[in-house]
């Protein structure tokens, strides 16, 4: 079981940024629902939330559910495949 304030917020310690400095498309109580995002089917409502440098969106898998995220601007960095290999 997770939120996606928990999964935003593992991605967030990755890039960097924090919370408080996203523009997101849940409110506060969407963010804080609790969802199986293991195995199975898609449970987590979709979003898209906004940093400086970042847009962070839910990535699925097989029904795991995660964040990733991608720069807001172009850049070097090149995205990798997202949801599987």
């Amino acid at each position: 079981m997770a939120t996606w304030r928990q999964l935003l917020k593992e991605e967030l310690d990755f890039t960097g940024d924090k919370l408080i400095n996203l523009t997101i498309t849940l409110t506060s109580e969407e963010l804080d629902l609790e969802f199986d995002n293991g195995y199975g089917g898609v449970e987590g409502k979709p979003f898209t939330a906004w940093s400086k440098n970042y847009v962070y969106f839910p990535v699925c898998y097989d029904g795991k559910e995660w964040v990733e995220s991608v720069p807001r601007n172009p850049c070097e960095t090149k995205t990798e495949h997202v949801g599987g290999y």
